[in-house]
Order: structure tokens, then sequence, then C-alpha cells
């Protein structure tokens, strides 16, 4: 089904990195739906005397729960009492961590299961279940991407269980797709660790990709001329441009990266470093360098870069 609002007006932007209220309130009901189901049920099992699976053990489900996810609390709170107190009629809008949000979606598509009905047992009158693993987690991908899409969050559970946050339009695909193989493999492992990272979800990580794609512009730096990055670095620009006004451009872009990577917390931890809080600034970042890197192993002959 697509929403008819969304056939007229394109699908929101999905550049939200925080989960709201709203959203955590539909992931419980999915998830609280497929409890109620016995779509867990495979894996934490209620056993008839009939030796058949009929339901599901909700006491294993949340051990098992709080083993993987600890900090979750079970049953899912959307909303608590004002000031702590448990006897307040008042409450207020409860939305846990992100981080922890995203790990309950992925712990839920690892136990999660289509329930079939099978042989009916008269006593204690309930039917034996049997399980389509394959369905049940495509069926739960579906609907947490659905609330994903809908509420422009920036992520995606994928086929395998991984949550991806999903890289803003300008390079999104290309970060997706791009394998890097240049003559230098530390260099195609830096680039390859700093797109794993910058795709991650978590915003300590996505800042550890800036220091990645930074120590891989210092090696690309002398990738011409070991024994001397100054007269390295001007053979490497002049390749990426043929036209003065360009090669004037792109030498300062150069000469300004190079200084945002010693005057902000990216390579180095000096007090006195301007440190990097906030996705936005990650996104703009990692896109400026990352363009330029592109550009420069493009125009060098002796490098390669493929699609996936």
């Amino acid at each position: 089904m697509e929403y008819y609002s969304d056939q007229l007006k394109g699908y929101k932007t999905r550049d939200k990195d925080k989960i709201p209220h709203n959203v955590w309130g539909g992931i419980v009901a999915t998830i609280n739906g497929l409890i109620n189901s016995n779509a867990f049920a495979k894996y934490f099992p209620k056993n008839c005397p009939d030796e058949g699976i009929y339901s599901t053990d909700q006491d294993a489900f949340q051990l098992a729960l709080k083993a993987e996810v600890p900090d979750i609390k079970f049953p899912f709170i959307t909303e608590k009492p004002k000031n702590d107190d448990v006897w307040a009629t008042e409450k207020e809008p409860f939305t846990p961590d992100y981080l922890l949000i995203l790990d309950l979606i992925q712990f839920s598509h690892e136990y999660v299961s289509e329930p079939i009905k099978g042989k009916y047992c008269k006593f204690p009158g309930h039917y034996h279940l049997n399980f389509d693993e394959e369905i049940g987690k495509e069926n739960f991908r579906d609907k947490i991407n659905r609330i994903f899409v809908r509420n422009g969050i920036s992520y995606q559970l994928q086929n395998n269980g991984n949550i991806t946050r999903l890289a803003p339009e300008i390079l999104g695909e290309f970060l997706y797709s791009t394998r890097f193989q240049t003559q230098d493999q530390m260099l195609n492992q830096m680039l390859e660790d700093a797109r794993k990272k910058f795709l991650n979800p978590d915003k300590n990580i996505r800042r550890e990709s800036l220091e990645r794609l930074w120590d891989a512009w210092e090696r690309i730096k002398t990738i011409l001329n070991p024994n001397d990055k100054k007269k390295s670095v001007g053979l490497l620009l002049d390749k990426c441009a043929d036209e003065p006004k360009f090669r004037e451009l792109i030498d300062a872009e150069a000469i300004s990266l190079t200084k945002v990577g010693n005057t902000f917390q990216i390579r180095h931890s000096e007090i006195g470093q301007i440190e990097i809080n906030r996705s936005e600034q990650i996104d703009y970042l990692f896109h400026r360098l990352f363009s330029l890197i592109l550009l420069a192993i493009r125009k060098n002959q002796n490098q390669n870069i493929t699609r996936r």
C-alpha cells in the first residue's frame, strides 16, 4: 500500500537521526502485536503436552531481550509518571535512547517468524504452530521501514537484520555501492572503513568516519611522491584540473580541508580544538573531503573505483 499523500506530494526527506515519540509508539505497537500473535514462539516456545508449540513464552522472551539489550524496559514503556512518582496519575511521553530502539528492532528481526496454524489440539483447545521465518522477517522489515519512511527517519532495516543510516542524497548512492581498488591496499582499507563508519546509525561511530577519511587524505597527498608531500600534492591536483581557475579552486579547497583537520577534533584531540557534535556537521565535512578524494582518485590514471 502507498498512502495517497505520498503519491501526491512524494516521500519526506529522510534526514532525522533521532526517533520521536510517535515512531517509538508505532514500533512498540508492532512488536507487541507480534508477541501476541506468537511470531516469536519459534525461539521462545510454550510447548503443548502433545509435543507441539502453541504459544510464546514471554518470560523467556524477556530474559533473552534483557541479555542482549539490557537497558530496554519490558513491558515496553511509552509514558511514565511525572517527577518519578509511581503513584502519580499524570504521565508524560517517554522515548528511550534511539540506539536502544534500533537494538530492539534488530533483536526482534533476529527472532521473528510468521506463525502458521497447524494441528488443532482439542484439549486444552489451541492450534499447534508452524513457522515461516523468511516471510516473518520480510513482513517485519516492511512494517518497520514503512514507519521510518513515513516519518522521515534516516535508518533502514536491511535484509540481513543490520540497520544502516541513509546517507544524504548527494552522495548516498555512491557511498552504498562504491568499492575502492587503488594500488595502495592501506588506502583502500582507510576509505572502506570511513565509508562503513559514516553509514553507521551511532553518531559517535559516524564521527570516527571523519578521522579515517582525513587519514586517507593525508596518505593520498603522498601517493605520487612519498618523499616530498608538497610536490606530491601539486602533481595530484594538477591531474585533477586542466583549467587554471578550477586548479586554483581545488588548491584552495585542499588547503582549507587540511586546516579543518587540524582545527577541529578530527585527527587530533588537543585542548582548544573544536569538537564536532551535530550529525549535520559530520555530513557536511564528510561530503566535502569525500568529493575531493573521489576527484583525486578518478583523475589519477593508476587508480580505480568500481561499483558493487
